[in-house]
């Protein structure tokens, strides 16, 4: 298998957080979700794939190259959004093409207005006359009017609405179509990742505490809802985490077909990421 991102055992130490041995692996064609809560390591592992920010141990590999030997083609194949970093805000969406266009060798100018237009984003006003979200929309069709093979996207669904959260997702459905390109992409929206992502990573303080194809998490995982005096029934080997609210718990179990042979008379049912999130953050 051909991948564009190899993270392998990146470490990352502050005097009060630690990324701990992070690895990613990335395929041609895929689509990874990294997903956690504020403040769990997300950005950290993004600003340290692309050397942002030192790193202590660890190895990043980028089109099988490592990342801090790249050439400027390289990079130019990099497709990046950060919920920290923006142009000027005396800018237009026309002066935006014009500096694009000397920086990248491969800016697609028709590409890039064509995405402009379907989006309904004005191009003569100043981007301080934009609200949040218009703004993190023009960061990522910016980052795909370049024509790159790789995605590495922090949060890029924030402040969005609903509408253009659907239309992002088609977006980069079809970019990842041909089969070579890729996407990592950071979110506390756990939503935006039920029908995109190939694979998840659940990474909490710093670890990996979860990295499963969605598929399988479809297939194999369950929550189930009990009553308080059910829920003392049910052996603890049988569940991965439980998480009381009211006089009910959720259960989370990672085998829906051997928990339902032992408790026939309780319903397993499909999970969404936010719930394997929070169990597995906050479950006991």
């Amino acid at each position: 298998m051909e991948y564009n991102l190899e993270v392998i055992n990146l470490e990352k130490k502050y005097y009060d957080f630690n990324l701990d041995k992070i690895n990613i692996k990335i395929p041609k064609g895929k689509i990874i979700g990294l997903i956690g809560e504020n403040g769990s390591g997300k950005t950290t592992t993004i600003k340290a794939i692309l050397n942002l920010i030192y790193y202590d141990n660890g190895n990043v590999k980028i089109f099988g190259k490592n990342s801090k030997e790249l050439t400027k083609k390289d990079r130019e194949k990099i497709g990046v959004v950060l919920d920290d970093s923006f142009f000027a805000n005396v800018l237009n969406v026309n002066d935006i093409n014009k500096l694009m266009k000397n920086f990248y060798s491969n800016w697609n100018e028709e590409l890039y207005y064509k995405m402009i237009k379907e989006f309904k984003i004005p191009c003569n006003k100043a981007l301080k006359e934009f609200s949040s979200g218009m703004k993190m929309k023009i960061k990522v069709l910016c980052a795909i009017a370049h024509e790159p093979k790789l995605l590495i996207l922090d949060e890029p669904t924030n402040g969005l609405d609903p509408i253009f959260r659907y239309e992002i997702v088609e977006l980069f459905n079809n970019f990842v179509n041909n089969g070579e390109n890729s996407i990592l992409m950071t979110t506390h929206i756990t939503s935006d990742l039920e029908h995109l992502a190939d694979e998840v990573i659940f990474i909490d303080n710093g670890n990996i505490i979860l990295d499963i194809l969605k598929k399988k998490l479809d297939e194999e995982y369950g929550i189930v809802e009990i009553l308080e005096e059910n829920f003392k029934k049910i052996k603890k080997e049988d569940y991965l985490k439980s998480l009381k609210y009211k006089n009910e718990y959720f259960i989370l179990v990672n085998s829906k077909k051997e928990f339902q042979k032992k408790y026939q008379e309780l319903e397993v049912r499909i999970p969404t990421l936010e719930e394997v999130m929070l169990l597995l953050v906050k479950g006991e």
